[in-house]
C-alpha cells in the first residue's frame, strides 16, 4: 500500500511535549510511536483514542518535532487535518483534538459526529 505523504494529524508544542514526557517514563519506548485512532462509541458516536503502540504494516506514519505518530488507514480518513492538543488547566485538563471534519464535536474533545 502506498505511502501517504500529507500528515493526516499534528500536535501541539504542548501535546509534543507531553507525550515526549510519557515516552521518557515507559519502561520499554523503543520502537513505540503515538497512535491517534476513531472508533465507535462516545457521546457522539466516533471517539478518539490514544496509545502508545508499534507500527502496523497499514499505517501511516508521521513526525511531529521529534514524536512518531502513527494512525491506521481507516482513522486517517476521519482525522485529517486534526490537530492534538494537551492541556494542564486545573478544569480543562488532557488531550483533545481539533477535528476539521467533525459536523458535530463533543465538549470534552473526545468524541465527534460525522
Amino acid at each position: 500500500m502506498e505511502q501517504q505523504t500529507q500528515d493526516c494529524v499534528t500536535l501541539t508544542p504542548e501535546a509534543v511535549a507531553e507525550v515526549q514526557r510519557m515516552i521518557a517514563a515507559e519502561a520499554k519506548p523503543e520502537g513505540k510511536a503515538l497512535r491517534v485512532y476513531v472508533e465507535q462509541g462516545g457521546c457522539s458516536g466516533m471517539q478518539y483514542g490514544l496509545v502508545f503502540d508499534e507500527k502496523r504494516d497499514d499505517d501511516r506514519e508521521m513526525d511531529c518535532a521529534g514524536v512518531p505518530v502513527v494512525v491506521d488507514a481507516i482513522s486517517a480518513d476521519f482525522l485529517r487535518g486534526s490537530v492534538v492538543n494537551f492541556s494542564d488547566d486545573l478544569n480543562d485538563s488532557g488531550f483533545k483534538i481539533t477535528n476539521p471534519n467533525a459536523k458535530v464535536s463533543c465538549g470534552c474533545g473526545k468524541s465527534f459526529e460525522v
